[in-house]
């Protein structure tokens, strides 16, 4: 169903897949309006979306999501919500109380908002991070939302966004203020990758740094599924035009969904490998030390770290919970989103892959610049 005449905030806009989204929006539906929310909102990437914009009203409410009277007039005769934006870290460089005020308190501050203000859809981003793996490593190969896993999170990225999500789903079926009632969307992806993925750019990075040779990070078993960002971007619209149509409404209400492509199960490292190859980058054949050491290490190190942060804070390269991350199989089915929101895949692995290495290779100069200047 389409979405002509809709009303649409879009926190996260000028994000990673905020961007994406946008775009598409403009490109397939004929919107009322879309308001842009965002902590910073570049004046470039409105410019760039002028000419695209047709007759849909693009609206920018640029400020913090945890301003309760930002979000009352960002929704204000509103019908829908995606809302992507999110502190993200795997570190633990961020501060976890910031973490749970904008990841957690920002998320029920929007869906009160919703509430008061008759917004009758809501779809949340959340994250594969939310399912695992947990502490032990145990893989999943393709499962899908029925598979049972026992996962205690330590993350505080992980725990903040499981409880956003329990958040959306408590609200599902809330009445609003006009008499009607709210539906909810969970979306979980897989790793993201994709132009201007800060991840990728990141062991770019690295790599040249360590002459323009990939550290592995990751045993070539430890096979996850990416996801490209543009058919992220396609799975939240078919889910908005699900959540429109009565009888898919009361299906998709009130359910997460796995997002996942058709990008080969790959591990970490050597997906890094497979879209930076083209540009000359080589790979590690097996990490530096064998995973059982980098766990020990990574353990007396939190161990350090916690006898230090009374009097020192410090962020640590990696940690026990981010190791078993890179190394443990984790990958999930689609299926359940192909039936209920009618979701397939707009872009394949070559697409894709291409996409994402020709966005590399135009910031390579740049990037290899700046680092020698360093």
């Amino acid at each position: 169903m389409s979405l002509t005449g809709d009303v649409c905030v879009l926190t996260g806009a000028c994000g990673f897949l905020g961007e994406k989204l946008v775009r598409l929006l403009l490109e397939e539906e004929k919107l009322a309006e879309i308001r842009l929310l965002d902590r910073n909102i570049r004046p470039d990437f409105i410019q760039s979306l002028e000419d695209c914009c047709g007759e849909t009203k693009l609206s920018v409410f640029e400020g913090d999501i945890r301003d309760s009277e930002l979000l009352r007039r960002a929704c204000r005769g509103a019908t829908l919500i995606f809302h992507t934006a999110s502190l993200i870290d795997v570190t633990g460089a961020i501060d976890y109380r910031e973490l749970y005020e904008v990841n957690v308190k920002g998320t029920q501050f929007l869906l009160e908002t919703c509430i008061q203000e008759s917004v009758a859809s809501f779809i949340y981003t959340s994250s594969i991070e939310v399912a695992g793996p947990n502490p032990r490593g145990e893989p999943i190969i393709n499962g899908n939302e029925d598979t049972v896993y026992t996962c205690t999170q330590r993350f505080p990225y992980s725990l903040t966004k499981k409880e956003a999500e329990q958040l959306c789903l408590n609200a599902q079926g809330e009445q609003l203020c006009n008499g009607g009632c709210l539906a909810t969307c969970i979306l979980r992806p897989m790793y993201i990758y994709g132009e201007g993925c800060r991840f990728t750019l990141s062991h770019m990075r690295d790599g040249i740094r360590n002459g323009d040779v990939l550290r592995r990070i990751s045993r070539r078993e430890a096979k996850v599924n990416p996801v490209y960002v543009g058919n992220v971007a396609v799975a939240h619209l078919q889910a908005a035009r699900a959540l429109k149509e009565p009888q898919k409404r009361a299906v998709v209400g009130g359910n997460f969904y796995y997002i996942s492509d058709n990008t080969p199960p790959i591990s970490y490292s050597d997906f890094n490998h497979a879209v930076l190859s083209p540009l000359g980058f080589g790979i590690q054949e097996r990490p530096v030390l064998p995973f059982c050491i980098l766990y020990l290490m990574s353990f007396l190190m939190e161990m350090f770290q916690a006898l230090l942060r009374p009097f020192l804070r410090f962020t640590l390269p990696f940690n026990r919970q981010l190791l078993v991350m890179l190394n443990t199989p984790f990958s999930f089915s689609y299926q359940k989103a192909r039936r209920d929101l009618g979701y397939a895949p707009r872009y394949e692995w070559a697409e894709a892959r291409k996409r994402t290495t020709d966005w590399l290779a135009s910031v390579l100069a740049r990037e290899r610049e700046q680092i020698s200047l360093k």
